[in-house]
């Protein structure tokens, strides 16, 4: 799949390309490129904003580029046979290139970061804990440990899932299905 340069992939958009943010809703909700639709990757199977028959371009982002490369054959697949690039470098070079960005402060921080603050904090909570009051603490992070090498291997992280449904997530939780 071909890649495209922020200021060529503006052009584009100019002229009437979709453009499609594959990251998570939490991630689009927080900082995202006005206009760009948020279709999160583990969704864009069937997603109906890509199938419209005025699409002749579309433009695929996340964050850093890296996601959208490595999912470029699942990003054309979903062009449905439109004419589909990737923007290089993703958000982050578009911000580089000085095009808009809105951003909601209040939204909160992204569910990967949430997860490493937790399982940080808990961490360095359960080693001072250990070192001070008792050796049994250490169980806590290597609960943790084992926590963190799971969701490597399999995908699967209930941290995020615990954390997501936290009261200041909710609101921009992405809807099931």
């Amino acid at each position: 799949m071909k890649t495209i340069a922020p200021d060529a992939a503006r052009a584009l958009l100019d002229q009437g390309a979709l453009l499609v943010d594959i990251r998570d809703a939490d991630e689009h909700a927080r900082e995202r490129i006005p206009g760009a639709c948020s279709v999160p990757l583990p969704q864009l199977d069937g997603a109906p904003q890509l199938a419209r028959p005025g699409n002749r371009v579309v433009l695929f982002h996340c964050r850093s580029g890296l996601r959208t490369q490595a999912h470029a054959s699942a990003l054309e697949t979903a062009a449905n046979g439109c004419e589909a690039y990737i923007v290089e470098g993703g958000l982050d070079a578009w911000k580089r290139a000085g095009l808009p960005v809105a951003a909601d402060a209040g939204a909160p921080l992204e569910l990967n970061r949430q997860v490493q603050i937790a399982v940080g904090s808990l961490l360095l909570l359960g080693t001072v804990l250990a070192a001070l009051a008792s050796p049994w603490f250490l169980l806590l992070t290597s609960f943790l440990g084992a926590g963190l090498l799971f969701a490597g291997l399999s995908g699967f992280c209930g941290m995020a899932l615990l954390l997501a449904r936290m009261p200041w997530n909710r609101r921009w939780r992405a809807p099931a299905g």
